[in-house]
């Protein structure tokens, strides 16, 4: 019988390539690594491994393998946090997902005040892009996700909404934003995708770099590097300061609202922590507004 012990061992190895660095962070032997990954591979009765230089790397059975893996292991994390977390809410745990923009300006506050109100909650955070986040919940890693518009493909509920602007931005003095290079962040960033579809839409080619990060392409922006399309919220301050202007573009500010979404079935934890969003002070744009 597949034991969950053997699991997290074969999700460890696919994750770091190498029974070493599985045991490492299994905090684990490395015989015992081993043991799980060939009982497990004897159970499924293919191979799910194979040699790869000095690593391991996963055969295609062994790649299929895997997701299912991980969504058996994140349904038992979130079936554990539910029952913990309906039975007291206010000693639960709660995975969140953040895409980077979200994570690093909006994230944040919630979460000091959140401790602050309720410091018996025990919250996670992992912030990345937006193919990162929404695989989380897909594989039930995550209990609540803030990002953009969910994928249609994912079944899950939107809890709250928050009004979400991106604009362009630059060094101040820019006439013509055509004339500049376009900072992008990296691929599977929600942010990088829309840029492409706008320049896309205005039969546009201008030069371009990709830096990788919000942080990075702001910054680069700053010191003129170019030009960036942003959430208003990563770059209030900069423009307050004068360091960056916002430039004027056809079809801009883009409206694309931040959600917070988890899966249909939530933890009373979970809806804590959207009633603690949507009570966060401040000016009507800023607000997060329950949906349903």
């Amino acid at each position: 019988m597949t034991t969950t012990g053997r699991l997290r061992a074969y999700v460890a190895v696919t994750d770091t390539g190498s029974v070493r660095a599985a045991a490492a962070r299994l905090m684990v032997t490395e015989s015992a690594v081993s043991a799980a990954l060939a009982a497990l591979t004897r159970e499924v009765g293919v191979p799910l491994l194979e040699r790869h230089g000095r690593g391991l790397r996963l055969t295609e059975p062994g790649r299929i393998f895997a997701g299912y893996a991980r969504e058996i292991l994140g349904l038992q994390e979130e079936g554990l946090a539910a029952a913990r977390g309906d039975a007291d809410p206010e000693r639960a745990r709660v995975r969140v997902a953040a895409v980077t923009t979200a994570g690093e300006h909006i994230v944040p506050t919630v979460i000091a005040s959140l401790r602050e109100r309720h410091p018996g909650i025990d919250l996670r955070l992992e912030v990345g892009n937006r193919e990162r986040v929404w695989g989380l919940l897909a594989a039930h890693e995550a209990d609540l996700v803030i990002a953009g518009r969910p994928p249609r493909s994912l079944d899950a509920a939107v809890r709250a909404v928050r009004r979400n602007e991106l604009v362009v931005v630059g060094p101040p003095g820019i006439s013509d934003p055509m004339d500049a290079t376009w900072l992008l962040r990296e691929a599977g960033s929600g942010t990088r995708a829309t840029c492409e579809a706008l320049l896309a839409e205005l039969d546009a080619d201008p030069a371009t770099l990709t830096l990788g990060s919000n942080g990075a392409v702001v910054a680069g922006a700053a010191a003129g590097l170019g030009v960036t399309l942003v959430s208003r919220d990563s770059v209030a301050e900069a423009l307050a300061a004068g360091r960056l202007a916002e430039l004027p573009m056809p079809h801009t500010p883009l409206r694309r609202p931040w959600h917070a979404v988890s899966h249909r079935h939530a933890s009373a934890a979970v809806g804590l922590l959207v009633e603690h969003l949507c009570a966060q002070p401040g000016p009507p744009a800023t607000r997060w507004r329950r949906v349903g």
